[in-house]
């Protein structure tokens, strides 16, 4: 079972934070709010004088200004080597960016985009068993165990984009974090995304999954969106242990058909 969806407003001024759905029976010390993405804001169309002629213009249509945090999405060809992928990670890579395209929120709890959003392990929950991946777990953790038994599983101790512990690195691969809020359990993973690989152009590596907070090209992106991958620095004593993401390491989707 799935706790149920929480409605959660975020204080003002209060800094966004990535959180992941807690299990049932999980007791999280400091529960953090998921942001929620907002809503587009109209732009009044301007006033244009009309034609003295027989005819006349048609009144311009109002203009929806896309908001900076809305979710990014990029077409499978902007990745580097994409079709050179294995059928069965295209087909996984596929279906998570068509749902960067929908429009969907970070949403607590969910793990079905007809819900309007989904959390992190409720996206890759959701991608895995629409590719044929038998009981996927639903949890963060569950999903890093799972991953550990398979034998796949990559840890990286570096705080460096350029560590040679990145070399097995491969798209489709599961990305787990801990820390992204405080937990009482062990291991105390609570978040989770998939490897894309790295973008044309930039080079840079990116992800897809559910956040409420990561960045995409430097900028904030709420819901289910491509966002940057990096492994990031290393936690200091003086840290906020909210606030301060810790990338754990990598490893392959286990039970995927025909890989």
């Amino acid at each position: 079972m799935v706790e149920p969806v929480r409605a959660m407003t975020p204080r003002p001024g209060s800094q966004h934070r990535h959180v992941e759905s807690p299990p049932p029976g999980v007791n999280i010390s400091t529960p953090t709010p998921a942001e929620e993405r907002p809503t587009p804001i109209p732009v009044a169309p301007s006033s244009t004088p009309q034609s003295t002629g027989s005819t006349s213009s048609p009144p311009p249509r109002p203009v929806t200004k896309r908001d900076p945090k809305a979710p990014a999405s990029i077409p499978p060809t902007q990745i580097v080597g994409y079709e050179t992928y294995s059928p069965n990670v295209r087909k996984v890579l596929d279906l998570s960016l068509e749902l960067t395209n929908q429009n969907l929120g970070y949403k607590y709890g969910s793990a079905d985009p007809k819900n309007g959003g989904m959390d992190c392990s409720g996206f890759i929950y959701y991608v895995l068993k629409q590719n044929g991946v038998k009981d996927p777990p639903r949890d963060a953790r569950e999903q890093y165990i799972w991953v550990r038994k398979a034998g796949t599983f990559q840890a990286v101790l570096a705080h460096r984009d350029d560590s040679f512990e990145l070399n097995a690195l491969k798209p489709g691969d599961l990305l787990f974090w801990s820390g992204t809020y405080n937990v009482d359990r062990d291991p105390a993973i609570t978040h989770t995304m998939i490897y894309l690989g790295r973008e044309k152009g930039t080079n840079r590596r990116i992800m897809v999954g559910s956040s409420d907070g990561r960045t995409y090209n430097g900028q904030q992106k709420f819901g289910v969106s491509v966002f940057d991958f990096n492994v990031g620095p290393a936690k200091t004593k003086s840290s906020d242990e909210r606030s301060v993401p810790t990338f754990v390491g990598y490893g392959r989707i286990p039970d995927l058909p025909n890989e």
